[in-house]
């Protein structure tokens, strides 16, 4: 079974900081390039950041960059977004994405297994 489980999502202020993670199991633990998107209510689903399987090359959105940090446990099968200075406009759900393929990718439709996903609300 292929499943992306996300947790750590809640509500925060403006400035502060969260950190997701993102546990893989199944098929989904073989995933090269991991990801994270976000989804915010009458918006589509977007990129944040993505993840070589040797946690060498980093990709971010440039809404995040400088902001948020994307790393990965191969051992424990964890993937993690922390998200710092953390602003109303990143309000949203947050899913992790796993691709099977090596190549670093900001589409949607280009990774193969996805999370529920998790809310993340910024108050102001």
């Amino acid at each position: 079974q292929v499943q992306l489980v996300e947790s750590g999502g809640g509500l925060v202020q403006a400035g502060g900081s969260l950190r997701l993670s993102c546990v893989a199991s199944g098929r989904a633990a073989s995933s090269n390039t991991m990801g994270w998107f976000r989804q915010a209510p009458g918006k589509e689903r977007e990129f944040v950041a993505a993840i070589s399987w040797d946690g060498g090359r980093t990709y971010f959105a440039d809404s995040v960059n400088g902001r948020f940090t994307i790393s990965r446990d191969n051992a424990k099968n964890m993937l993690y977004l922390q998200m710092n200075s953390l602003k109303p406009e990143d309000t949203a759900i947050y899913y992790c994405a796993g691709r099977q393929r090596r190549t670093i990718t900001k589409y949607v439709n280009e990774y193969d297994y996805w999370g529920q996903g998790t809310q993340v609300t910024v108050s102001s």
